[in-house]
């Protein structure tokens, strides 16, 4: 591909990540360049001078590195069940930051020769159709990755160890994340930051999600949702870990009991309380009523008792320091991948390195 079509190309992808039309663009940067302008340049009839760069870079929030970045990221469908309802404008938004994310991190891992190969444990797991089947895949899948029956520290590092790329959206859209597969065999779940930021929120969006990326169904709409619930439930409190918190059949339960296994197993309350009617331990009928408290006392939003886990990972952090260490990378290369400027990059990090 010539250096115009690739500038042409991240041009128009950072436009639409902004949510900007031509126009709006021509007037983010006070008409500095005219819409007719920065449609030539989209068209890869032209490619502006340094200082127009960088004032596209500014306006767009991109370092000027991002416009000549040739690294190939193609997107399978993204699986969300309300994406077709929402604004073209809002699905290109999410479009254009996954494939930004994910063509700095696949860069740096490139410069660095790391195997970032994904294998699905649960390739071989028969077509999910019941409760028993995701409990089973769950179950499957702590043995395989080795988590045992303890809490899950870390949701997003752990996906990250095991090369599925996590990415935060700020979106205003009714989302609380998606997934898809990048050149066809590198998965990505991003989540919404903006739907709800609390991190057992944040750690059962991100095992739903996975239940889509791992799993098979022959279920669709609701029904899937509800056994990728069920599978999230399973990963973040299994079988045997609550029959030994609250016991194999209960006929009350109590807001402290369940605000401890909350803070120990980093899941809501709400989620508990479904996870103990999945098992058993609970019927239909007490699970009802007990939802209908936590509506009376206002508690479906912000529960009583607050999880304080940190969901972060810093891989990309790690992989980045260790090429600039090594001097496979330039200080002014590992600003650009972190999508800084120079003077931003030394500011962070300068009396470190």
């Amino acid at each position: 591909m010539e250096i115009k079509e690739v500038f042409a190309e991240r041009l128009k992808s950072a436009r639409l990540m902004n949510g900007y039309s031509l126009q709006k663009l021509a007037d983010a940067m006070g008409n500095r360049l005219t819409r007719q302008a920065l449609h030539r340049y989209e068209k890869g009839e032209v490619i502006p001078d340094a200082e127009k760069i960088n004032a596209l870079s500014k306006a767009l929030n991109v370092s000027a590195d991002y416009f000549f970045r040739t690294t190939k990221v193609e997107l399978s469908d993204i699986e969300y069940r309300k994406l077709n309802k929402m604004p073209q404008k809002e699905v290109a938004v999410i479009h254009e930051k996954t494939r930004e994310y994910l063509s700095r991190f696949l860069e740096l891992e490139e410069i660095l020769g790391v195997d970032g190969k994904f294998n699905n444990p649960l390739a071989a797991t028969p077509v999910t159709s019941s409760y028993t089947e995701v409990n089973k895949a769950a179950t499957l899948l702590r043995e395989k990755w080795g988590l045992g029956k303890v809490s899950i520290c870390n949701v997003v590092e752990l996906l990250e160890d095991k090369n599925i790329k996590v990415l935060k959206l700020a979106i205003d859209e009714n989302i609380d994340g998606l997934q898809t597969y990048v050149n066809g065999s590198i998965p990505v779940i991003a989540y919404n930051t903006k739907k709800g930021a609390k991190s057992d929120r944040i750690r059962f969006t991100l095992l739903h999600e996975l239940a889509h990326l791992l799993l098979k169904f022959d279920k669709t709409g609701k029904q899937k949702e509800i056994l990728c619930h069920q599978f999230a439930g399973a990963m973040l409190l299994p079988d045997e870990t609550i029959k030994a918190e609250l016991g194999s059949h209960r006929n009350k339960l109590s807001i402290l009991e369940l605000g401890n296994i909350k803070q120990q197993y980093g899941i809501s309350i709400q989620a508990i309380i479904m996870r103990a009617n999945d098992c058993g331990i609970i019927n239909d009928h007490y699970t009802k009523q007990f939802f209908f408290f936590l509506k009376q006392m206002n508690w479906k939003i912000d529960e009583p008792i607050e999880y304080e886990g940190i969901e972060e990972s810093s891989r990309f952090e790690q992989l980045l320091f260790r090429a600039l260490v090594e001097g496979q990378i330039s200080i002014s290369k590992a600003a650009a991948l972190c999508n800084q400027s120079l003077a931003e990059f030394k500011k962070m990090y300068g009396p470190l390195i």
